[in-house]
Formats: structure tokens, C-alpha cells, sequence
């Protein structure tokens, strides 16, 4: 279960911290960056969502009762007098500075995107107390809108090969994930990261978030789509008669109707059913039909299924001498689909001559369950201490793991005349800051939306 007690959304261990600090500490500066992992480059994205959901509501003397009977109960120190100070100073809003990148941007890894520093002297040990949650906030969506950003990347790359345009692009990767992530949290703001790059997704969640901490209308889109469930109902000697069903149901002018198609014997549905039994039906379709296969190889089942489509229903060449499909039939993986795979049946594709306009993917797991914190190595550390009004940088430095190495001192990030990012120490700074400032006091001082987070992640990614 879910706390929406604040002072309880951390770890065990930091109860005692405030008793470790040195004498005369006043401040502590701390930041979050990512360390590397499995990109050059990650898409900053979510802090927002946290901000409003979280931070900017005041903790109350119920929150503070029930942490002091938990802690005590947990075998921990509890620091009453420091949270009956947040409660009674600053009627219970965290005394807090938080700079940030823009949501949207993506910044190359090993650079500072957030810092965070305590803005009242009593509350010292505060910014670090606060690691636990605002990590997490900041390195799952961050995380899962760095993976999708590459997936745009390698589709857009395929089709700029391939196709005429890249009109068809904000809908080829498609987010299959509600059901296979941990809570309809995690959908919620995987989905929603997703949605930064693309506007294709089954899961609600992340829509209803996009209206709610985004200030987007309607994030993404979806269309009627068959299930197996749906096909088998009708049992085996029946394929055929499901399948025109759906059809009639669904498919008119300007609509689109998704139809898994491997129950029993995809082949056999493209030759004798499709492709026989309702080949007046597809090839006189005013809207579009989507073949789904569901099953197999998915690097190398789809150009077979679509050379078998164009060997059935025809095709027509692009000025880049790529085959096309018909414009009212089109296919769509979603199993077995990630970013390798995905290359992989790209690949395939355009060794065979097919347009990557021919396909879109349902991606899920791999999209919003199988990433980790480690996936981009993020961290939160604490680079400054102000002791005795004296600010003095602080890192860790393991002799035994130089990747595990901090930024000392408060920083600064800048971009060069060419571009290019640059962490710097915030008393060096002599042109803009791109961390800003996002959050004070429990008050938020800078709001985007979706469509400027696109926006910007759309620049940046040209």
C-alpha cells in the first residue's frame, strides 16, 4: 500500500540522520544526476507530476503524530521537535528550494537536472530526508521517457529511409503497458512519460495524468482493437465469421479497427480469410485494418505477414523505392516488443524493400516495467554544507568504484555557443542557468504542459 504521509515516504535509516549532522550545519545542498547506464542521454521528465501531487501540500499534526508512534514502534529516533517546527514556522510547507532543468529537455548523462537545498537553518536535514521520494519521482518517468525518446529515434531513422514523410510517427509506438507495470501508479506516470514522445497508448492512467498535472486535454489516442478473447469466442470453425463481425462493426469511413489474427494459424488467416474469404471486404475497406500477429519471432513475422498482405491486396512503391502497403491496411507488433527487437524488425523490413510506414508497435514491459534506477545509474547526493555561514563542498570519492564519484560544491548548468552542456560550480556562473527555479516553500514557481514539454523534447531531439 501507498503512504500519503510524507515524513513516512523514506527510508527507515534517514529517522536518525538529523542527529549525524556536524555541529553549526544550517544548510545541506544535495543534487540528482544520472551517473550513465544504458544511454548517452536521458529526457527529463516528471517532477512536475511529484511537485503538485506531493510537495506542495502541507504535512499536519496527524501526519506528525502518526510518524512519531511508527518510528518509535520501528526501533528509530523520531525528530518531533524538527517536524513540529515545519508544522508551527511554516503552517506545515516543506522550507524548501528546488532548481531544475525544464521538462522536456535531454541532457547528455553525468550532468546535475536538480537541486535541492533546505531554505530555513532549523531544517538542515531536510533536503537529504527528502532522497527517497524525490529520487524516485524524478528517475522513473525520466527513465521511461529516455526509452521511449530512443524508440522515436530508431523509428524516425527507419522511415526517413524509407517512407515519404514521417506524418505517421507520433503513432507507430503504441503503449501496451497498464497491466504489466507494479501499481496503476507506476501506469500512470510511465504511461504519461511515454506520451511525451508519443501519442499512441491503451493506458488510461496516463491520460487522466497528462489532464490532471500536465494541463493536457486528451494526451494520447487509442481505437477499437480485438482481443483473443473476443476471436475464439466465436470457436475455431468461426474464425472467419469473427472476423467479418468486427469488420461490420467497426470498420467505415475514417476509422481504424485493430484485429489479432493468430489464435489458431496466422498464416492460414492472411490466405484463406483475409486474404480469401473477405478479400472484397478488406480490399473495398473505407477505413483502415490492422492486422495483429501476437506470437512468434517478432524481428522477422512481420515482413513475412506483409509481403503475404501485398501479395493478396498489392502494393505501390515510394519515391525511395520502398514497398507500401495499401493505405487502408496496415500491420501492428506488440509482442515480444523493445527497443533491440524493434531495431532488428526495422532492419529486416528494409532489407526487404518495406516501408517502415507499414507498421506500428505495441510496446509494454519493456517500455514501463523493465527499467530500474540503475538503468541510467541515478543518484542523489549531498555536493555542500553550510556550517557557521560558510558554504564547503562535500563529495563521496570510493577508492574502490571511481563511476560512484559526486560532484562537490553547489552547481550550476550552462549551455556553450555550440550547444553543448556543462556542469559547472554556482559561484562560476556568469551567464543563464538552465536549472531554474520550480519549487519555494511549498509553492510551486514555474508550471509547463504537455505541449511545451514536447515541444522542447522534440527540439532537442532534431
Amino acid at each position: 500500500m501507498s503512504t500519503t504521509n510524507l515524513i513516512l515516504d523514506t527510508d527507515s535509516y534517514k529517522a536518525s540522520h538529523y542527529l549525524q549532522y556536524p555541529p553549526g550545519a544550517t544548510h545541506i545542498s544535495c543534487y540528482i544526476e544520472s551517473r550513465g547506464g544504458d544511454f548517452e542521454q536521458t529526457l527529463f521528465f516528471g517532477l512536475q507530476l511529484f511537485l503538485k501531487k506531493t510537495l506542495s501540500k502541507p504535512i499536519t499534526q496527524a501526519d506528525i503524530d502518526q510518524a512519531e508512534s511508527f518510528f518509535k514502534a520501528h526501533g528509530l529516533p523520531f525528530y518531533l521537535e524538527g517536524w513540529q517546527h515545519i508544522l508551527d514556522a511554516h503552517n506545515g510547507y516543506l522550507p524548501i528550494h528546488i532548481e531544475a532543468i525544464a521538462e522536456g529537455t535531454c541532457l547528455p548523462t553525468s550532468h546535475v537536472m536538480l537541486q535541492i537545498t533546505n531554505t530555513d537553518p532549523a531544517c538542515f536535514w531536510l533536503p537529504t530526508y527528502l532522497e527517497t521520494a524525490l529520487l524516485r519521482a524524478v528517475w522513473y518517468p525520466t527513465t521511461v521517457a529516455t526509452i521511449s525518446w530512443h524508440a522515436k529515434k530508431i523509428i524516425s531513422r527507419y522511415l526517413e529511409k524509407t517512407a515519404d514523410d514521417l506524418s505517421t510517427l507520433p503513432f507507430q509506438l503504441h503503449d501496451f503497458g497498464a497491466r504489466g507495470v507494479s501499481s496503476e501508479e507506476s501506469a500512470a506516470i510511465g504511461s504519461l512519460a511515454h506520451l511525451v514522445n508519443f501519442q499512441g497508448t491503451d493506458t488510461i492512467s496516463g491520460v487522466l495524468a497528462g489532464q490532471h498535472y500536465y494541463d493536457c486535454p486528451m494526451a494520447g489516442y487509442s481505437i477499437p482493437a480485438a482481443e483473443h478473447s473476443t476471436i475464439i469466442s466465436w470457436g475455431r470453425d468461426h474464425e472467419a465469421d469473427a472476423y467479418e463481425h468486427c469488420m461490420n462493426q467497426f470498420l467505415n469511413k475514417d476509422t481504424a479497427f485493430a484485429i489479432v489474427s493468430d489464435s489458431y494459424d496466422l498464416w492460414n488467416a492472411i490466405e484463406t480469410i483475409w486474404g480469401g474469404n473477405l478479400f472484397d471486404a478488406v480490399k473495398n475497406n473505407p477505413g483502415r485494418l490492422i492486422i495483429r500477429p501476437d506470437s512468434g519471432d517478432p524481428t522477422c513475422i512481420p515482413s513475412k505477414l506483409i509481403e503475404m498482405l501485398m501479395d493478396r491486396f498489392g502494393y505501390t512503391t515510394n519515391t525511395k523505392g520502398y514497398r507500401e502497403l495499401p493505405e487502408n491496411l496496415r500491420v501492428i507488433q506488440g509482442d515480444g516488443i523493445s527497443l533491440e527487437s524493434m531495431d532488428e524488425c526495422l532492419k529486416n523490413m528494409e532489407e526487404k524493400k518495406l516501408s517502415a510506414s507499414n507498421i506500428c508497435f505495441g510496446m509494454g514491459g519493456a517500455l514501463l516495467q523493465k527499467c530500474h534506477r540503475d538503468t541510467l545509474s541515478f543518484a542523489m547526493k549531498a555536493n555542500a554544507i553550510c556550517q557557521n555561514g560558510q558554504w564547503q563542498p562535500i563529495c563521496k570519492e570510493p577508492i574502490t568504484d571511481s563511476h560512484k564519484k559526486s560532484k562537490p560544491g553547489r552547481l550550476a548548468l550552462i549551455r556553450d555557443d555550440d550547444g553543448n552542456y556543462h556542469t559547472i560550480q554556482k559561484d562560476e556562473l556568469t551567464q543563464k542557468n538552465e536549472l531554474q527555479t520550480v519549487f519555494l516553500n511549498g509553492e510551486i514557481k514555474h508550471e509547463t504542459n504537455l505541449e511545451r514539454v514536447r515541444e522542447l523534447a522534440s527540439l532537442e531531439g532534431a
